[in-house]
């Protein structure tokens, strides 16, 4: 049985280190790994303790512009993922761990943390591998119902594993498990719903759709919303805000002719997502781990739309344990043509049905998550420092 937490009130301040602590913190890929490292390091930095960071990622991937934003120094090592069908990047990939492994030894006794933690993604696994043979406590952050690659590997020699879903506890060893949810930003509140619409130049009284497809984009839902376009914007008269994902995003404005949908803001990336989040009235996107859990927090309704091209099918999983309570409905990607303009106009327009969503969204919410794993991050290295 996974192990919880005593609650912390938001006027406690967490229990401090007796000495400085050097805490590194390795993920990579999306934002669904790296945004979560990022709000474990906000809360030890806003604790008592006295902590230095240290980031770990790739140079090719979103953490290495992201996590300097948020004021934090990042290292890369070469690691890439492994493809399933025969590529030249799987020939390089031996070539690549072991270098990986190399620059990982090198940050590791550079830097010398007293905690490492692993959030996921490929660039979290020659860090904490070499941290766990060195012997400095390593601790995991597992986002999703079905734990990645890296993290089942870390597991053997994780002191703690922090998790969000009730099923990850059956793929670790019980008695490292903590359930205390995914760790979500302080920074991400919405923002005044007449504010947040200013910014996006829409009327104060819209009936606002936003679409999210993930930091990459989804093309699924890129190809449902140019097909529906016309009866969303123009028969519906929603005003929308899609974030289509950078590699889509030139094909799609050369082929819609954006000054027929002068209530359409479509965009590769929102980087203000309060703002998004504030002026949407319902919200369509994937059921990443990271997604879902700002969703709870904001108590915004939602439909899911699954990946269906994800391990263990752990988004679905995701959306479920939402659906369950009542926050938002699922729509398995294979429906979309059948139900995707059908659902929205039936969920957009009932106000009453989306307040109770939100009021079920935020039941669930898990909002100290971070302050929380924090605690627990400094406990581990304390003990270690005694």
């Amino acid at each position: 049985m996974s192990h919880t937490v005593k609650d912390i009130s938001s006027t406690d301040t967490l229990t401090a280190a007796k000495s400085h602590v050097n805490v590194l913190l390795a993920a990579g890929g999306t934002g669904g790994h790296v945004y979560p490292a990022i709000a474990i390091a906000d809360a030890l930095k806003e604790s008592d303790a006295d902590v230095s960071f240290l980031f770990v990622g790739t140079k090719d991937r979103m953490e290495w512009k992201t996590v300097p934003r948020y004021g934090y120094e990042i290292k890369s090592v070469w690691i890439s993922g492994f493809h399933r069908r025969l590529t030249v990047q799987n020939a390089l990939f031996p070539f690549k761990l072991l270098i990986s492994i190399i620059q990982s030894l090198s940050i590791l006794m550079r830097f010398r943390p007293d905690v490492v933690v692993a959030c996921g993604g490929f660039a979290s696994g020659p860090v904490g591998w070499v941290a766990g043979k060195m012997g400095i406590p390593v601790v995991l952050q597992e986002q999703n119902s079905f734990p990645g690659v890296t993290n089942r590997i870390l597991a053997k020699n994780a002191s703690i594993i922090f998790t969000a879903f009730e099923d990850a506890e059956k793929h670790f060893p019980p008695e490292k498990v903590r359930l205390l949810g995914n760790p979500v930003r302080q920074t991400l509140q919405q923002k005044e719903k007449k504010e947040a619409r200013t910014d996006f130049h829409f009327n104060d009284d819209a009936t606002v759709l936003l679409i999210l497809g993930g930091s990459g984009g989804a093309k699924a839902l890129n190809d449902i919303m140019e097909k529906e376009i016309d009866r969303l914007h123009n028969d519906l008269g929603l005003s929308i805000l899609w974030q289509c994902g950078e590699k889509y995003l030139d094909d799609l404005e050369k082929r819609l002719d954006l000054t027929g949908y002068p209530n359409l803001r479509l965009t590769a990336f929102i980087d203000d997502m309060p703002a998004a989040y504030g002026a949407a009235d319902l919200v369509v996107t994937r059921a990443g781990a990271g997604t879902c859990s700002e969703l709870m927090n904001i108590g915004k309704p939602a439909i899911l739309v699954p990946s269906p091209n994800v391990a263990g099918n752990h988004q679905e999983k995701n959306a479920r344990s939402l659906t369950r309570e009542g926050g938002a409905q699922v729509l398995k990607e294979e429906n979309l043509d059948e139900e995707f303009t059908k659902q929205v106009k039936e969920l957009i327009f009932d106000s009453k049905k989306l307040e109770t969503m939100s009021k079920a969204m935020k039941s669930i919410a898990k909002p100290d998550a971070a302050k929380h794993i924090a605690h627990e991050i400094l406990t581990l290295a304390e003990a270690g420092n005694s």
